[in-house]
């Protein structure tokens, strides 16, 4: 693998039970760039993050990250590794009971030996990057949607990660919320060298800030491009989903038996 990417995918498949989640996918993510993973519900995208984490095993094919495949990592070099990855969770899943500061300090003092005075000033670097360090007394029930987010966002660069992963970073945030969020993304995406991986339901506003884009569908690749690509796209899956369209290749309904035969109606009465 090339040392300008850090995840290599090939020939990934993954299953619950007999149920085949992931198809077949392969995936080559830089360093240093946001890459969108895009697609309906239950299409295997948050699996994917899961795959990468090394949180489950994949029934064939691999997951490398920074030349290391994942699945094949004992305990301790998987949460070693783990170390250097953060995660956004999709309500920020903060610690109800911390203050912002102790959120943010949580894994430097459960994962290092640094000294309290060094990390009060980490913690408050970190919250100014995401214009939150006057917030650093405050309780998570204080705050907004919003700042919650932004304090997670400060919380998964507490040590410095290689490899942000987000799960659907945007949702239920107002449009000036969502626009800092994103913001926030990519340049701390820039300034610090890492690679994000945002898993998003939002099309447009990933699209401005991304490097390239991923569309899952049914647990494969359905395309992928650059953002100018994605939004050219004539594909009717792309289209459809780039453009919130109602006909298009992905159904309204979940298949199911006739109409007429699940109300065991007469042909004469349908």
């Amino acid at each position: 693998m090339s040392s300008d990417n850090l995840i290599e995918i090939r020939d990934l498949n993954f299953s619950y039970d007999t149920r085949a989640i992931i198809k077949g996918i392969n995936m080559t993510m830089p360093r240093g760039k946001v890459i969108a993973i895009m697609g309906g519900s239950g299409s295997g995208k948050t699996t994917l993050l899961r795959l990468i984490s090394g949180a489950v095993r994949p029934s064939s094919g691999f997951v490398k990250v920074a030349d290391q495949v994942i699945h094949e990592l004992n305990r301790d070099a998987l949460f070693k590794i783990r170390r250097k990855m953060g995660m956004l969770f999709q309500f920020g899943a903060l610690f109800t009971d911390l203050s912002v500061f102790d959120n943010v300090a949580f894994q430097m003092r459960e994962h290092t030996d640094l000294p309290e005075s060094m990390i009060r000033d980490l913690v408050l670097l970190k919250l100014h990057a995401v214009g939150l360090r006057g917030a650093h007394h405050l309780m998570p029930a204080e705050l907004s949607g919003g700042m919650a987010r932004r304090v997670a966002l400060a919380r998964s660069i507490a040590l410095d990660p290689m490899l942000i992963m987000y799960d659907e970073p945007f949702t239920g945030l107002d449009p000036i919320s969502l626009s800092v969020i994103g913001s926030l993304i990519r340049r701390l995406t820039d300034a610090l060298g890492m690679t994000s991986i945002i898993v998003t339901h939002d099309v447009q506003e990933s699209l401005k800030i991304v490097d390239y884009v991923y569309f899952v569908a049914d647990g494969a690749i359905a395309a992928q491009g650059t953002p100018q690509e994605v939004s050219d796209s004539v594909a009717p899956f792309v289209h459809q989903f780039v453009h919130g369209e109602v006909d298009g290749p992905v159904p309204f309904h979940y298949p199911a038996a006739a109409y007429k035969k699940d109300l065991n109606l007469e042909d004469d009465f349908v």
